[in-house]
């Protein structure tokens, strides 16, 4: 992302790529995914659902922000190394499992099948691009790389929300 004579911005560096996972690979999408949930944990239990909320809001916010900086450096529309788009869309598939285990006053890692299927969920939204992710990701802009993950976190919180009914009526009955 820096060639020659292309100063480097450490600050939108680290918010974009994460902390440089997205420099990892194969995979930086799902190497950014899998780094956001140490987070979700620790701003659970910090401030349960409204502590991840506001994260998700300030995340957004600050990584379009980097998003917006990292691109006028890269000669692609959506740099792999951008993860941060994976962080704020997997924080927002895990909104409802932290809201659950709030309401049900249960330990975020005891709600597990939530979040795997959160994360499955998210990965498989922002691989297979449907509807509103897709249209998204077809922007070519800072926004875009952005909204397609937002929408990829939306879609699997609604997903996670769904099997979770599922299961506690399958529990119930």
């Amino acid at each position: 992302m820096s060639g020659a004579g292309v100063k480097r911005d450490i600050v939108k560096e680290a918010i974009g790529f994460f902390f440089w996972t997205g420099w990892l690979k194969p995979a930086p999408g799902t190497w950014g995914s899998l780094a956001a949930l140490p987070f979700v944990w620790v701003l659970h239990v910090v401030g349960g659902p409204g502590l991840l909320a506001a994260a998700i809001v300030a995340a957004y916010v600050v990584g379009l922000w980097a998003i917006r900086g990292l691109l006028e450096t890269s000669e692609s529309e959506d740099p792999s190394e951008i993860v941060i788009d994976e962080v704020v869309g997997m924080w927002i598939a895990m909104l409802p499992v932290s809201l659950g285990a709030w309401w049900a006053d249960a330990g975020l890692l005891a709600l597990y099948p939530g979040w795997i299927a959160a994360f499955l969920a998210f990965r498989l939204f922002d691989i297979w691009k449907p509807w509103l992710v897709g249209k998204a990701d077809r922007r070519g802009d800072a926004l875009g790389v952005m909204l397609d993950d937002v929408w990829a976190g939306v879609f699997a919180g609604l997903v996670t929300l769904v099997l979770a009914a599922a299961s506690h009526l399958f529990l119930l009955a």
